[in-house]
């Protein structure tokens, strides 16, 4: 299956978060794509995120210790769900019921 590039800088994204470091060439193996892609997506990346590439022996790539993707997207289902589940509520629940769909719907 192919991936646009947005999707694969959101995959990307989600490798570094998950391994911390990797190296471009197995990002690239990885995605079945250049190297010259993974460098291009990565330069888009670090506009965003704190992403760094490490020259040497021991270079690649990494996210920042301290950067995690703790949030995710509902998708168009799942909001949909909870609107549903929101009518039966009122008050305070719907009220949480309803920051709940606005942190996380994008």
């Amino acid at each position: 299956m192919d991936m646009n590039p947005w999707e694969r800088r959101q995959k990307i994204l989600e490798v570094l978060c998950l391994r911390r470091h990797e190296t471009t060439g197995n990002l690239a193996h990885e995605f079945n794509v250049s190297r010259g892609t993974i460098h291009r997506d990565l330069i888009i990346l670090t506009c965003s995120y704190p992403i760094e590439t490490i020259q040497g022996g021991h270079g690649g790539v990494r996210v920042a210790d301290w950067f995690h993707l703790d949030r995710r997207a509902l998708n168009s289902a799942e909001i949909t769900f909870l609107r549903k589940l929101a009518e039966s509520l009122n008050g305070s629940d719907l009220e949480m019921l309803n920051r709940i769909i606005a942190t996380f719907s994008h």
